[in-house]
């Protein structure tokens, strides 16, 4: 995934100018995407050879004796997934060819196939199997259940080659390193971003196990450890991948062509503009998942216990804090990309792993175990709202001064409508001891969705009060698309046969 935002990244700006070529792209387009698949499939190649290493780098407390079947099936797992970093690098690729000629929408949906094949693959194995375990899950279980999350990837990467078709690019086999040079000189330095991304990653992974490793020999039976810390990010990723992924994505394209044409204060204003659209969607989210984490995680993993659902939920609250910064700093860093530079994001990333890392171990020698993965969710949070000013400072040789109070009065609009509507509900629920009670998966159902019923109403109401914009011109929007299907409603009832 790391590598495929990377090449969003990278190419989209390469591709936007390569449509000036006298063959319309066609040719740097083949070349780009020939070379970078040969280059995905080493890799792949490379992976599956070493995934024992792989698994011991990640998680070396699976070498230690009475962890067998956990490194058995992590190897096993690895090796069925890593054919993914091919298929994920093709469908980002393909996808960037499409949204660069303005075809946006295939990018959004392709990946709902993938979530299909998934949902149907796994759904066969858990009505076969409702209760696997590390311990008794058979080799042809693990082969269905990798491969089969590999062939979502698959099935979401092919569905954009008759989309790229249609575009009017043709892409053939075509190797060769011709127009390619500034584009790898670019990928170098987004190598380095995704190294110390990886590295980051990879101390949050070993401390989390480590912590799980820890509370088993405590005796906590409370899932501990990278299992809730990985779920929850999940959790806080949904937001951030539905709206800002979808709105950088669609606005890069138009960005890079501003960068070329030196039109740097619309670039400026193009980025506060998608710092403002995404804001009201991850301030509620992010509030939301602070005041309701655990009731949110309670629904969703009703198939484990209360304890560990509930500790999910604080992960998730504590990730949750830092939804917003992280949000606004992907948009920020795609402000870098549009004007093609990949070397001063790396000072940013950098800056933010070194507090990450910095506060994960302070969090590993001072908290209690039973906290140490929350700790890390905090981390995380931490590192981000402290990066956001950094890459603001970065960004301003290329747009100019952007200031935090460019977007800060309106998010802090949106937080306070997000407060005040969620409050009460925040109030009630621990009145009711909503999260420590007994209540039934069902009840915990009930009351997430009084809470998605009454929130967003609530939110929308005393936001527009508050003289939101953005949340008036999604009003208008949403009145102007219920307009025209009414209109087509009625078009179709006044003649039966169209």
């Amino acid at each position: 995934m790391l590598v495929g935002g990377a090449l969003t990244a990278i190419f989209v700006p390469q591709l936007v100018r390569s449509f000036d070529d006298e063959d319309g792209g066609h040719a740097f387009a083949s070349r780009l995407i020939t070379t970078i698949s040969v280059i995905l499939l080493a890799l792949v190649a490379i992976g599956t050879i070493l995934a024992p290493l792989l698994v011991r780098i990640y998680a070396p407390e699976f070498s230690n004796s009475g962890f067998e079947n956990e490194f058995r099936l992590a190897v096993a797992f690895t090796r069925y997934c890593l054919p993914q970093i091919f298929f994920l690098g093709l469908f980002t690729m393909l996808g960037q060819v499409a949204n660069a000629r303005g075809s946006f929408a295939p990018l959004m949906w392709a990946p709902i196939a993938n979530n299909v094949v998934v949902i149907a693959i796994f759904s066969v194995v858990l009505l076969q199997a409702p209760h696997l375990a590390s311990g008794t899950i058979t080799s042809s279980q693990t082969q269905v259940l990798g491969w089969g999350t590999t062939l979502g990837v698959v099935v979401q990467a092919l569905i954009l080659i008759p989309v790229v078709k249609r575009s009017g690019i043709h892409i053939r086999p075509k190797l060769g390193w011709q127009g390619l040079g500034k584009s790898f000189s670019l990928a170098g330095w987004t190598l380095v971003y995704v190294l110390i991304s990886q590295l980051g990653y990879l101390v949050t992974v070993n401390i989390s196990t480590s912590a799980a490793v820890r509370s088993a020999k405590e005796g906590v039976l409370t899932g501990v450890g990278y299992t809730p810390f990985s779920n929850a990010y999940l959790i806080m990723m949904l937001p951030y991948s539905i709206v800002t992924i979808s709105i950088i994505t669609a606005l890069l394209p138009h960005m890079s062509r501003l960068a070329i044409d030196g039109k740097r204060d619309e670039v400026r204003d193009q980025l506060v503009r998608a710092i403002k659209m995404v804001g009201v969607i991850t301030i509620p989210s992010s509030v939301a998942f602070i005041f309701f984490g655990p009731i949110i995680t309670k629904v969703l993993f009703f198939g484990i216990s209360n304890d560990d659902s509930t500790y999910i939920g604080y992960v998730l609250s504590a990730l949750g804090i830092g939804l917003v910064f992280f949000s606004i700093n992907l948009i920020l860093i795609r402000g870098f990309n549009a004007f093609e530079d990949t070397r001063t994001q790396v000072l940013s990333i950098l800056i933010i792993n070194i507090i990450a890392v910095a506060l994960s171990y302070l969090f590993l020698e001072t908290l209690k175990t039973r906290w140490i993965t929350v700790g890390l969710g905090a981390a995380f949070s931490i590192s981000y709202i402290a990066g956001l000013f950094v890459t603001l400072a970065l960004l301003k040789r290329h747009t100019g001064v952007m200031r935090f109070s460019d977007f800060s009065g309106q998010h802090f609009r949106l937080f306070a409508a997000s407060v005040f509507s969620m409050a009460p509900l925040y109030l009630l629920s621990s009145y009711l001891d909503w999260v420590n009670g007994d209540s039934s998966k069902l009840e915990h159902l009930g009351q997430l969705f009084l809470i998605m019923l009454i929130a967003p109403i609530g939110y929308f109401f005393i936001a527009r009060a508050m003289g939101v914009i953005e949340i008036s011109v999604t009003s208008e929007l949403v009145k102007t698309q219920f307009a025209r299907a009414t209109n087509k409603l009625r078009g179709s009832s006044s003649n039966p046969r169209e």
